[in-house]
């Protein structure tokens, strides 16, 4: 017992807690953001995959960490506007659709991988994020600014859904689209731009464990994270506060 309270007790417990946490909170936020446009995106796990590969493959191509994280939110949003296309244009299955941006997602990174790679056994490794030393704060300190990225979204994508007009419209859409229509909302506009805004997210989920927790793309390196989200968006009722909450539990026990 003393020295399990001597582990929950230390600075590098809450680093590693809140590291492992990271793709969780913006994975979740992303989904947070489709559900409550009304569009449940079953492809978080291929984006986070694709999101990964793409932010890699452009830091490693010799450009910028940053520009690699706008990489992996752009190759994000464009598989999110494949989606939306799909779900919100043609009223596909959500289901269906998801599970095949999922499939597609993470066949086209990894053979993208093969292409680029095909005669390396060893993944090749670039330079990542390096710590905030320079923060008072020793648990923050340790962290990367992807994860100080991710706390600042959660207060800001509430601000967003609950004090503005644009965050009502999001919540209208998702609650009632025929009243949202009878407003004047225009529906297929708002949910698309959701589920973009969302999918960039989770590519962006998945580029924190290729630029800041390692530094190579490693298959299966997501490894059902993705998954988790969904379950946390659930969990946390569709507020992102809680959705912190829930993604620090499920580091905790990890």
């Amino acid at each position: 017992m003393t020295e399990l309270l001597d582990i929950l007790s230390g600075a590098p417990f809450w680093v590693a807690v809140l590291r492992v946490a990271t793709p969780l909170v913006l994975g979740t936020l992303g989904v947070l953001l489709c559900e409550r446009a009304g569009v449940l995106n079953l492809g978080v796990e291929g984006i986070m995959v694709v999101g990964a590969f793409g932010g890699w493959l452009v830091v490693y191509a010799g450009h910028g960490l940053w520009t690699g994280v706008l990489a992996a939110a752009l190759v994000g949003a464009l598989f999110g506007l494949l989606h939306a296309a799909l779900t919100v244009g043609l009223a596909l299955s959500q289901h269906v659709s998801g599970l095949g941006i999922t499939m597609l997602a993470t066949a086209l990174s990894y053979y993208g991988y093969r292409v680029a790679f095909p005669k390396v056994n060893t993944p090749p490794t670039i330079t990542p994020f390096a710590p905030m030393e320079g923060l008072g704060i020793p648990v923050l300190a340790a962290q990367t600014p992807l994860t100080l990225l991710a706390l600042a979204l959660v207060p800001l994508l509430a601000w967003v859904l609950w004090r503005t007009p644009l965050g009502l419209a999001v919540r209208m859409v998702g609650e009632n689209p025929q009243a949202a229509e009878g407003q004047g909302i225009r529906v297929l506009a708002v949910r698309t731009g959701a589920v973009v805004a969302g999918s960039a997210l989770m590519g962006v989920a998945g580029a924190f464990l290729t630029l800041s927790a390692f530094n190579a793309f490693y298959f299966n390196m997501v490894n059902g994270r993705g998954w988790i989200c969904v379950a946390l968006v659930v969990f946390a009722s569709w507020r992102p506060g809680k959705a912190l909450l829930g993604a620090l539990l499920f580091a905790f026990f990890d």
